[in-house]
């Protein structure tokens, strides 16, 4: 897998470019400013960008908006962003066009190389990865005014480990439930986020964006 990263730590960043290269990647770019990044993906053309969010040059959500933008120069880019804070927009944001590809990870989940590497694999899949920690934060926050009130317990589930960005066996063993019954309540969240028809991950992908925008 070829990746550009871009983080302005020195040490993460050299941290992260020999667990990837351990890992059997090739990391053809590493930049340590969002401006530079960019011209970076434009000029290696690599399968993922992996990109802190808070980065220079104002240090708010720059990583995040230059990995946007650098999705736009080349749409088959996917992209891995990393963060020390849970952050909802940051989440919504990466997932707004639809199209998976893309993940959000918090810093202290990559000392985990196993989920690193997970990570990495599903989106440069074309499938989407939310963190463990960030999903049960934000479903926290919405308990007291669910807008995705017509989900059953075991539903919020499903959705919850879909945004994780688990596969539906991989949902039927955490759940210790049947493959029928997964793709049951699949059924049921899609029925009731009323999306429209289209092919499975891409309903997945609107399902967590309609989560994360609380919409229903």
């Amino acid at each position: 897998m070829r990746i550009v990263l871009a983080e302005d730590s020195v040490l993460l960043r050299e941290g992260l470019v020999r667990l990837l290269e351990e890992a059997g990647h090739c990391v053809v770019a590493a930049v340590d400013d969002a401006r530079a990044l960019v011209p970076a993906v434009l000029e290696h053309r690599p399968d993922v960008a992996v990109v802190d969010v808070r980065m220079p040059p104002t240090f708010t959500d720059d990583g995040l908006r230059a990995a946007v933008e650098a999705r736009s120069h080349q749409p088959d880019l996917s992209i891995l962003v990393l963060s020390q804070y849970v952050e909802e927009s940051y989440a919504r944001d990466l997932l707004a066009d639809g199209r998976g590809g893309v993940g959000y990870l918090l810093k202290d989940r990559i000392q985990d190389l196993e989920a690193l590497e997970d990570a990495l694999d599903r989106v440069a899949a074309g499938g989407s990865v939310i963190d463990p920690e960030v999903v049960a934060q934000l479903f926290a926050r919405r308990r007291t005014a669910d807008p995705l009130a017509t989900l059953t317990p075991r539903e919020r589930e499903v959705l919850a480990l879909m945004a994780e960005g688990r596969s539906n066996g991989a949902i039927a063993r955490q759940l210790v439930v049947s493959d029928g019954a997964v793709e049951k309540h699949i059924r049921s969240v899609l029925t009731k986020l009323d999306l429209p028809p289209a092919d499975g991950d891409h309903r997945r992908v609107l399902a967590v964006l309609a989560w994360l925008r609380g919409i229903g």
